[in-house]
């Protein structure tokens, strides 16, 4: 038995609209990083820390919580395999 996925993400980083987004936020990202230098140096001994603290809010807004929204339940999926044959 075979499963389609399908995706909602037709190549969403393929718009001109979200390219020219994600460079303007390295070149942001770049400028805000060379001249803050003096203030992130006092906080160099905390990064190990910070990036810990970072992995559970990254887990929510990458996995979307564990609602996992873009999976039918069983029921509607029996349902439609019904309806196949």
């Amino acid at each position: 038995m075979q499963h389609k996925h399908e995706s909602d993400n037709d190549g969403a980083m393929k718009s001109r609209a979200n390219i020219a987004l994600a460079v303007f936020l390295v070149i942001a990202g770049f400028f805000l990083v060379a001249e803050h230098r003096a203030h992130l140096s006092a906080w160099i001994p905390y990064w190990p820390y910070l990036l810990v603290l970072a992995c559970p809010l990254m887990h929510l807004f990458m996995h979307g919580g564990h609602g996992h929204g873009g999976h039918r339940s069983s029921e509607a999926s029996n349902g439609s395999a019904k309806e196949k044959k």
